[in-house]
């Protein structure tokens, strides 16, 4: 990874990508710690201290939860709203043909997708000014709580535009690497308070410093072996005599990755689980709360069910939606291409469709280990979960798909230059 940074340094078109996407990275920092006006930010702190949801919550948002910030809401609404048009997609025929319009209807969807980001961060804010932040806001008049979930959509709108802005003229994956620069930043804040409670408080035992360590090695150890395991399907393409030359006979092969969907089932599946939180909040001494607070939190086991049940949906899920067995099939019979014992058109489309499910169900299966055992771990020596495997299963994941946008993008810099 630092020798394909190293080398796209060079690249004066990539050194200028790297600079806009580190100012963004920066500009978004400092937004983080913008405070709104007329919030006590220590009454939220002192909420977030406890743990649970809210303290992974504020490691996504890089601290700005915890400060009521004006970017205290981060970029989740927007993550829930691609969830929620992509589900849409596949359902409503109208946008399915918006999908495969090309890129005009791909800009329409997006439009679509930013109209409800702005109506999901509204009612979240306003769920979690009301119901969580009640006790510091100044005045607690209507027009206060208006006031400040108006100012926490605005944030969410502007990383959205931010978010944007990164994929398209920095190095890519912009909303990615907005989640990445948060766990970045609340890193040496976990690292000092797991010091604090292990050698000051002494509610933690020394031995499990060495745990988590190793702990910590082996996660990323299997991310990285994971990520780069795939199953490759041997494809022959039959020759083709047209005049006096000989086209096709070559091999090559289909790679199927193991975790095709990356980190995004993991973030999919936080970002469906704070719905109730958010609901919850905004009816905070009703018998719903009462039982999100006592049976939904982030340790029990009706929750880790549930987590790892979603990641394992929507592993499938972006899968179906990135790989196309038909449409692979259908090309490879086009020109000439055949797997080897595999009959050309439709059994090929199930031979791949059948290999491709086996695949995803082992990715999926991976990724909710790594979601849960953290989760038990921590319940059983009372760690706290900012070191459970998500954060660490993120960091590494973005970092790999970087990595791999960076060396796509000096690839086709190589190829533009060849051309010209």
């Amino acid at each position: 990874m630092f020798d394909t940074l190293k080398n796209a340094w060079r690249i004066k078109d990539i050194r200028q990508k790297i600079i806009f996407t580190i100012v963004m990275l920066f500009i978004y920092r400092v937004g983080t710690y913008v405070p709104i006006p007329g919030v006590d930010s220590s009454y939220i702190q002192a909420i977030v201290e406890k743990g649970g949801l809210l303290g992974f919550f504020d490691m996504i948002t890089g601290g700005a939860f915890a400060n009521y910030t004006i970017f205290a809401m981060g970029i989740t609404p927007y993550i829930n709203s691609s969830i929620i048009m992509q589900l849409l997609t596949v359902a409503i025929p109208k946008l399915e043909e918006l999908a495969k319009e090309g890129e005009d209807g791909r800009k329409k969807i997006a439009q679509y997708t930013r109209y409800v980001t702005i109506i999901l961060a509204f009612i979240q804010s306003l769920g979690i000014t009301y119901g969580l932040a009640r006790g510091a806001i100044v005045g607690g008049t209507f027009f206060s709580y208006f006031l400040v979930a108006l100012t926490l959509t605005a944030g969410t709108a502007f990383l959205m535009w931010m978010g944007e802005q990164i994929t398209d003229k920095g190095i890519g994956n912009g909303i990615s690497l907005l989640i990445f620069a948060s766990i970045v930043s609340r890193l040496p804040v976990a690292i000092a308070t797991t010091i604090q409670r292990t050698f000051v408080a002494k509610v933690q035992s020394v031995w499990s410093l060495p745990l988590i360590i190793v702990f910590a090695v082996l996660l990323i150890a299997g991310v990285i072996y994971v990520d780069l395991g795939e199953r490759r399907i041997p494809v022959q393409y039959s020759k083709r005599v047209v005049g006096r030359k000989v086209y096709g006979g070559q091999s090559t092969h289909i790679p199927m990755k193991v975790n095709a969907s990356g980190v995004l089932p993991i973030i999919f599946a936080i970002s469906i689980l704070s719905f109730p939180q958010t609901i919850a909040l905004l009816v905070p001494n009703s018998g719903f709360a009462n039982w999100v607070g006592s049976h939904f939190n982030q340790g029990s086991a009706l929750y880790a069910i549930i987590y790892g049940l979603l990641i394992i949906f929507f592993t499938y899920f972006y899968t179906q939606i990135t790989f196309n067995p038909v449409e692979i099939a259908n090309n490879l019979k086009q020109y000439g291409g055949f797997v080897m014992g595999i009959r050309p058109g439709k059994s090929t489309a199930e031979y791949l469709s059948r290999i491709s499910n086996r695949i995803t169900f082992v990715g999926s299966l991976f990724l909710t280990a790594i979601a849960i055992i953290p989760i038990i771990a921590s319940a059983v020596a009372k760690i706290p979960m900012y070191f459970g495997g998500t954060a660490i299963l993120i960091l590494v994941g973005v970092a790999m798909e970087t990595s791999r946008e960076l060396e796509s993008q000096m690839l086709m810099r190589h190829y533009k230059g060849f051309l010209k």
